[in-house]
Parts: C-alpha cells; structure tokens; sequence
C-alpha cells in the first residue's frame, strides 16, 4: 500500500476513522489499545535495531507484522463492519509463541525467583517490550468489555509478554550477564 499523503486534517478536532469509517475519539479505548500495540511494535524495532541478524531478528520481524494484523483487528467495530482477512491472524502464530518460549526456556539455567529488569541493553529492551505488552493486554481487555475482540488476539497478546519475558533471560545468559533477583526488603 503506497502512502500517497500523510496528513488528512480529519483528525484535528480530536477524531479518527476506524477500519470501514466510522468516526471515534482519539481519546476511546479502542484507539487506547490499538495504539498502546502500535508503540509495542515501535520498542520491538528498537529492540531488532540493538540485535545482530539472526533467530531473534526474523521472530522480532514476524511479531511485528502480526502486530499489524492485531492493529487492523482492533481498529475494526465488529459491529458494524466485518473484519478483513488481514485482521486475522496467521494460523499458528500463537502455538508458535508458545513453541519460542518452550525452546528458550530448555536453553536457561533453572529459574532462581523474581528478577529485576535490565541486564544488557537488549535485555532491557526486551523487559520494556514486555511491559508495554502487559499494558496493551489491558487495554484491549478493557476493550472487549464494551466491545467484541477476536480471542486469538487476546491468546497472542497474552502470550507474547511471556515471550519477552525469557527473551530477556536469554539475551542476559547469552552475554554471560547475571541476572538480579529481587530481595524481598520487608523480610
């Protein structure tokens, strides 16, 4: 799809198109939770931006081009408009997940508790990846209690911040970087 112009002036008064036209407020929580995905996928490209080429690369890219299929997903009232194919999903990128997270975890030492973020830089990349994941879960869960949004978004979503969450346990063990494991202070 070529972008022909970047801005229209329709959004100037504080509304947006939604997919199929309908108009909403910038501030709703659909944009709230599209959105919030949005900038998930923009600390992903930082992240891609700190890896050097590999696995983690093209799974970070898949991610986020399922990320736009979750946008396009959430961007659509069901209600009123049906949703286009690219609104789904590719089948299996959930299981997928799932499957990363798996094989991550059998490459880690055993888990030793709570950890605290950070690390390397990629690492807290990736621990920041989570948190604003964790949010987008919220929002759009927050979403689907006034509106219809399709359960494999909520089941990816879901999934995908336990997918940062070891990405950034491998990333330290890879650079041989210590985790910190938090130390309870009201013992």
């Amino acid at each position: 799809m070529k972008i022909t112009k970047v801005y229209t002036r329709r959004g100037d008064k504080g509304q947006t198109s939604l997919v199929g036209g309908k108009r909403v407020s910038k501030s709703s929580v659909r944009l709230e939770s599209y959105g919030t995905v949005d900038e998930l996928s923009a600390n992903i490209g930082m992240l891609i931006a700190q890896l050097p080429d590999g696995h983690e690369r093209e799974m970070l890219f898949r991610i986020q081009n399922n990320l736009f299929n979750v946008c396009t997903n959430l961007a659509t009232d069901q209600e009123d408009t049906p949703l286009y194919p690219s609104a789904h999903l590719p089948e299996g990128e959930t299981e997928l997940l799932e499957h990363e997270v798996d094989q991550i975890m059998k490459e880690l030492p055993e888990p030793q508790g709570f950890i605290l973020p950070g690390g390397t830089r990629e690492a807290a990349q990736a621990h920041i990846c989570r948190t604003v994941c964790r949010r987008a879960e919220r929002r759009i869960v927050a979403l689907s209690e006034e509106s219809i949004v399709s359960p494999e978004v909520h089941e990816y979503i879901n999934r995908l911040s336990d997918y940062f969450f070891v990405l950034a346990k491998k990333l330290n063990f890879l650079a041989g970087k210590s985790e910190k494991i938090w130390i309870n202070a009201c013992k």
